[in-house]
């Protein structure tokens, strides 16, 4: 099996989690990675190192499709929210190049990346999610709000209001905003693995105890019932495709679960839940194996606490080339 994970960046952890899921389940894998600097970590990770333009370069998608078809790549797992519809719209390409793309449709990608469509699906599923408007001047919903970019990620340019004023300056230094009333109490995240029919295989409900640049440092498995029957009301209705990161908020007054983000990728934080038991990379082997999944409920080991910390690596260059570690 040949794997192409996109945009590795520092996904280390993840890459690891498909090396030991291969030794688990006895697979023969090899892991390639794609990035555009030769310096990303977790590219010394994977057993081929592709470097490749930006996202945003004109030839970005036809570099990626010369890729899978000369390395017969069998599946392309991207990792950020940036490529995602652009891959799921050029899902047709990779078929004729024979890869798979674990990702969703690009209708559902769209109404997940923007904040103020992401609160339709949870409604639509029954959920609740905060008031939201992206019109400051709209804005009735209370103070402290809440603002942040309507298509942003890893809480950059994320801030609190305490007031009317606070809040018209930062509407005018985020140009596309989403604001809601800021609900104080319990952070969570689901990790959420879905085959590529849509049918769940695990729900793993997170506690975020303490955060760095939008991702977590320390979380603790929680397989919450309420929560997670929430998380099988949403996968019903939206039927998403391979992995999906939720965020919620139990409010402390209320315990009233309060839904506010929808990623429709691994998570940062998704290789806790993997260790915990939730193997969603096992899975993946699994589905490309030909076998079929259940849904296995209370997968994960609850009450499983996860500290993380940094690494660092060491690789040594030759003139232009970056050798290794």
């Amino acid at each position: 099996m040949k794997i192409l994970f996109t945009c590795v960046g520092r996904r280390v952890e993840l890459i690891q989690c498909f090396v030991n899921a291969a030794k688990k389940g006895n697979y023969e894998l090899e892991i390639h990675g794609a990035d555009c600097s030769d310096t990303a970590p977790a590219l010394f990770f994977c057993n081929k190192r592709h470097l490749v333009p930006r996202i945003d370069a004109d030839n970005y998608l036809a570099v990626l499709l010369a890729i899978c078809k000369e390395e017969a790549i069998d599946l392309l797992i991207p990792t950020i929210d940036t490529d995602l519809v652009l891959l799921s719209t050029n899902r047709a390409a990779f078929d004729e190049v024979g890869t798979r793309l674990l990702l969703c449709d690009a209708g559902l990608i769209r109404q997940c990346r923007n904040k103020l469509l992401s609160v339709d699906l949870f409604r639509n599923a029954g959920l609740n999610a905060p008031e939201s408007t992206g019109d400051v001047t709209s804005y009735r919903a209370g103070f402290p709000a809440f603002i942040k970019p309507v298509d942003g990620s890893s809480s950059i340019d994320a801030y609190r209001a305490d007031n009317s004023e606070k809040l018209r300056l930062l509407a005018e230094e985020i140009p596309h905003y989403i604001i809601q009333p800021y609900i104080s109490g319990d952070e969570y995240t689901i990790d959420i693995f879905c085959d590529f029919s849509g049918n769940p295989v695990y729900i793993t409900p997170r506690k975020r105890l303490a955060m760095r640049s939008g991702e977590v440092i320390k979380t603790e498995i929680d397989m919450d019932e309420t929560i997670i029957g929430e998380a099988e009301k949403l996968v019903a209705a939206i039927r998403p495709c391979g992995a999906m990161t939720i965020q919620l908020i139990r409010e402390k007054a209320t315990q009233t679960d309060w839904f506010i983000e929808i990623n429709p990728r691994f998570g940062g934080g998704a290789p806790l839940t993997i260790d915990a038991g939730a193997d969603s990379a096992l899975a993946i082997l699994q589905l490309l194996d030909g076998q079929k999944l259940s849904y296995q409920k209370n997968a994960a080991e609850d009450g499983a606490l996860y500290l993380r910390f940094d690494q660092s690596i060491k690789i040594h260059r030759k003139e232009d080339e970056v050798i290794g570690c």
